[in-house]
């Protein structure tokens, strides 16, 4: 039983980087909007494969919700299950208003809704472990409070999800949500490090650049959402040409570019303490390989015109960072009894 409750928390935190990388994909090929409405896509639950199926149909069985595309213009919604008649009766529908995104690619869509789908499966073995630490309340309150917060961060995460779809990927909500999705690889980093034995050493100095260098992370992820906003628009209007679109090029850019050196600095003293003192915060060693990585990747988009996949890496390794740093925050706080004591034989039985 306990093993399970960590065997769950595992699978949890692996799938919810997927859930991050799949949404790191939808930024890369331009496919948010693959699915105009949520938690369906076009009103199904398996979206269509093909553009014919938007098209309306004669005597055909609708279901309430259900989509078709008009015209080429105007998105309309089954008001309720009904059978259609010969010629389109508009009384049996309504426009979608809920933005003027009027597109339909099967690859956008799929990829849009795979990126759903894993993210409902994460969903799974996190109630798995919530209703797991629930039937252990009395002796466990710690465990059961932290989570029903991951549940919870989970539907809110969802209903953020929506927000960013019906707002036609509003850049202030997408950076909400990716922050959301931190909050919840923290939450589930808590649990799996309360079930560990930490053996490591005490330094306050170590302990306060572990801090910064999270919040340092945090920062360049919050302006590292904004500076991919404003590429993907100069992309949309006159493609990689950097030599017309740097010119306008906002603060920030050069804010995210020039604080990676900072980034740097900061966590390479942090493994330099480690090593001198013999801290045993082996997880630093960890962090500065995929500081090195990310600023590759940073490179590489700036001076080589993007090359694929190197976006998605660029975010995806980011958040794998801030987990690095936040676990290896969470074991000194568990080292110096800053976070509740949790008797580890329950979770060894």
């Amino acid at each position: 039983m306990n093993k399970r409750f960590n065997q769950l928390t595992k699978i949890s935190l692996v799938l919810i980087y997927l859930v991050i990388i799949a949404g790191a994909i939808v930024r890369m090929t331009g496919s948010g909007m693959g699915c105009p409405d949520w938690p369906k896509c076009f009103g199904y639950l398996i979206p269509p494969t093909e553009g014919s199926q938007l098209l309306f149909k004669p005597f055909h069985d609708y279901n309430e919700g259900e989509m078709i595309l008009l015209n080429s213009e105007n998105f309309y919604t089954a008001i309720k299950d009904f059978k259609s008649e010969e010629i389109i009766n508009l009384n049996n529908w309504n426009l979608f208003e809920k933005h003027d995104y009027v597109v339909y690619d099967p690859v956008h869509t799929w990829i849009e809704y795979i990126n759903r789908l894993i993210g409902a499966l994460a969903g799974i073995p996190i109630l798995l472990f919530t209703i797991i630490s629930i039937y252990y309340w009395k002796d466990y309150k710690y465990l059961s409070i932290i989570s029903l917060l991951t549940v919870f961060g989970m539907g809110f995460q969802a209903w953020l999800g929506k927000t960013v779809v019906d707002s036609n990927l509003a850049p202030y909500k997408i950076t909400v949500h990716m922050l959301m999705a931190l909050v919840i690889v923290a939450l589930i980093l808590i649990l799996i490090v309360q079930t560990k034995k930490v053996n490591k050493s005490e330094n306050y100095l170590f302990k306060n650049l572990i801090i910064f260098s999270i919040i340092l992370t945090l920062v360049q992820v919050i302006i590292g959402t904004q500076v991919r906003e404003f590429v993907d628009e100069q992309v949309k209007l006159i493609g990689y040409d950097k030599s017309n679109w740097l010119t306008g090029v906002p603060l920030k850019f050069y804010v995210h570019r020039s604080f990676s050196i900072l980034v740097l600095l900061v966590n390479f003293y942090l493994f330099y303490l480690n090593k001198k003192l013999s801290l045993g915060y082996n997880k630093v060693n960890y962090v500065m390989f995929f500081i090195g990585v990310e600023i590759a990747t940073g490179i590489l988009m700036y001076y080589f015109d993007f090359p694929l996949l190197s976006q998605p890496i660029h975010l995806v390794i980011a958040t794998i960072i801030f987990g690095l740093q936040f676990y290896i925050l969470l074991e000194y706080l568990i080292r110096n009894m800053l976070i509740r004591k949790i008797e580890i034989e329950w979770f060894t039985d």
